[in-house]
């Protein structure tokens, strides 16, 4: 087993932020469900969604910018990490994932060790 890092770019397209109160709300309702049933399973390691605002910083904080850092889809909002048996069941799970009901995307790279 691995460990597996999902970061959560897009999905709050216009058809998301069109949506109403109680369907935004419906919408969160289904992250919480399908992330506890990552969690039943023993899949679910750790996961947030991240603040709008941040820092960019460069050569080493000469340079430091305000956020966000992309436009639309290539902006990222949370983080998941999972377990699985390799990068093709990571992808397995992450199909049923509700950022994609509203065009949004998951980028699945594995942790490695820092085995010195």
């Amino acid at each position: 087993m691995s460990n597996f890092l999902y970061l959560f770019r897009g999905g709050h397209d216009e058809a998301y932020r069109g949506l109403s109160q109680e369907e935004k709300q419906a919408h969160m309702q289904a992250w919480g469900s399908w992330m506890g049933k990552l969690q039943e399973k023993g899949q679910l390691v750790d996961g947030l969604p991240l603040a709008d605002e941040g820092k960019m910083v460069k050569n080493r904080g000469e340079i430091v910018t305000n956020g966000p850092f992309a436009e639309g889809a290539e902006v990222v909002g949370g983080y998941l990490i999972v377990t699985a048996d390799g990068l093709d069941k990571a992808v397995e799970i992450s199909k049923a994932c509700p950022i994609f009901d509203y065009g949004g995307n998951i980028e699945i790279r594995e942790i490695l060790s820092m085995d010195m």
